[in-house]
């Protein structure tokens, strides 16, 4: 159902919207902690690491893919907003067309420099055999998950987010299932729940087609969508790329942070490994409600956007992040009481010191959930205005911190220095996005007051 976010409480559509997201973004996380877990229990700690070691080069490919996909998605909403139909089906198909070309060449590249990646990635020898076949199949379906993820984000920016929710609970059934079948009756170990992913995002894909041949009649491409010019063809794709290359390279650049953590990580064996990749998999089921929220704000400030009702993005961004302010202590508070008791469900018999990691890291990066909360809401909102200069500075900013962090204080203090480069990486991110939001809103609003009062004259 497409939901006009330009009138209306601003609190109630945000709430509405990302309530869905949140269950959608819960079952996300399914398709690799499932993975995690029925390996972690069927195979063991080496298995369970071998995954956890290259789990980050398998976020930053489809960092890349969503921020690429979001980012022409922000166009279609905006042009949603701004009633433009014809303009929505001309984004639908530049999108397509584009997201379809990056994913190929980023498939090709990262397959033929696999062996180089997992090198520097430090990634051990008793475990680089699962650890390459895991990431070399998800990388070999990447457009299964480009495709996806186009059709999601699209349906999304028309204010429709539980559609997509519904596919992703079914693929996610399905992929739990596949990855049982795969490692426990044909034996297919690692390479198997690998499989068993990319199976999972290509059922969602024909889902959301199908469901957009029957339900969203404006996406329906008729004969007359394609005919235009190579110029307006041109004008098109720049109006995407602006926006969703940057977005790619802010989320690449989150990515390439996380590869150098692992990278320092996989240097302390299978046991660091396995207790970082399961403390990880936690937070990221528990900071879902903080995030969620983002996207829904990227959605609304978007179509608010488009709409030219400033006003309306400015009283969402407030609302949206006092909620997360609150959210950040509540979920901060149930890390440090419950966090390392689930460690048990990622590995059937994890050991004493695996339990003592993973606590030490949640008890150090709760800390800082507050910051973490900020960059979901400032990052977004910035998205959804088009502006990209701020969220890409505060990505660098984050990736020179996490990766200096990472690298002097797990040579001064082991892995425990290691775990303040995510808090030390968040409180810079944060710093320059909330500034940046400050100055990009304002710079908006008096531009649109210049060109009203020229109009007026």
């Amino acid at each position: 159902m497409i939901t006009d976010m330009t009138k209306g409480s601003p609190l109630r559509h945000i709430l509405l919207f990302s309530v869905p997201l949140l269950i959608g973004n819960i079952f996300q996380q399914l398709y690799n902690i499932a993975d995690l877990v029925i390996v972690g229990r069927t195979l063991g700690v080496e298995p369970f690491a071998a995954v956890g070691a290259v789990a980050p080069l398998f976020f930053l490919v489809t960092f890349v893919i969503v921020g690429l996909t979001n980012g022409f998605a922000v166009v279609t909403g905006q042009r949603y907003g701004a009633k433009d139909i014809n303009g929505v089906r001309n984004s639908v198909i530049i999108s397509t067309v584009l997201s379809t070309a990056v994913t190929s060449v980023f498939s090709i590249v990262c397959c033929l420099l696999m062996n180089p990646i997992l090198h520097w990635m430090n990634v051990p020898e008793n475990i680089y055999h699962n650890a390459y076949w895991y990431v070399q199949i998800i990388t070999i379906g990447l457009i299964a998950t480009t495709l996806y993820n186009l059709l999601a984000s699209i349906i999304r920016a028309l204010g429709d987010s539980k559609t997509p929710l519904y596919f992703l609970i079914i693929a996610s059934v399905i992929n739990i299932i596949l990855a049982l079948v795969f490692i426990q009756c044909f034996h297919m170990g690692v390479p198997g729940s690998a499989i068993a992913v990319i199976l999972s995002q290509g059922i969602s894909f024909l889902l959301c087609l199908i469901f957009i041949k029957y339900k969203f009649p404006i996406l329906h491409l008729q004969k007359n969508d394609f005919k235009f010019s190579l110029n307006e063809f041109y004008k098109s794709s720049w109006e995407h790329l602006r926006v969703g290359i940057p977005m790619a390279i802010q989320f690449s650049i989150i990515g390439v942070g996380i590869l150098i953590i692992q990278s320092v990580c996989n240097t302390f064996g299978s046991n660091v490994i396995a207790a970082v990749t399961a403390a990880l998999r936690i937070e990221q089921i528990a900071t879902l409600p903080m995030m969620s929220f983002g996207v829904a704000l990227a959605a609304y400030v978007a179509q608010n956007y488009g709409a030219k009702k400033f006003k309306r993005i400015r009283l969402g961004v407030i609302k949206t992040s006092t909620i997360n302010i609150v959210l950040s202590i509540f979920m901060a508070f149930v890390m440090r009481l419950w966090g390392t008791d689930i460690i048990g469900a990622f590995i059937g018999t994890p050991t004493k010191d695996i339990i003592n990691i993973a606590h030490k890291y949640l008890l150090i990066s709760t800390v800082f959930y507050f910051f973490l909360g900020q960059i979901f809401i400032y990052r977004n909102a910035l998205q959804g205005m088009g502006e990209t200069i701020f969220p890409t500075l505060a990505c660098i900013a984050e990736l020179v911190m996490r990766a200096f962090a990472a690298v002097y204080l797990a040579i001064k203090f082991g892995y425990i220095g290691m775990f303040y480069s995510g808090p030390i990486a968040w409180i810079s991110a944060s710093t320059v996005l909330f500034f940046g939001y400050l100055y990009s809103i304002r710079r908006i609003i008096y531009k649109f007051r210049r060109a009203v009062l020229k109009v007026n004259k």
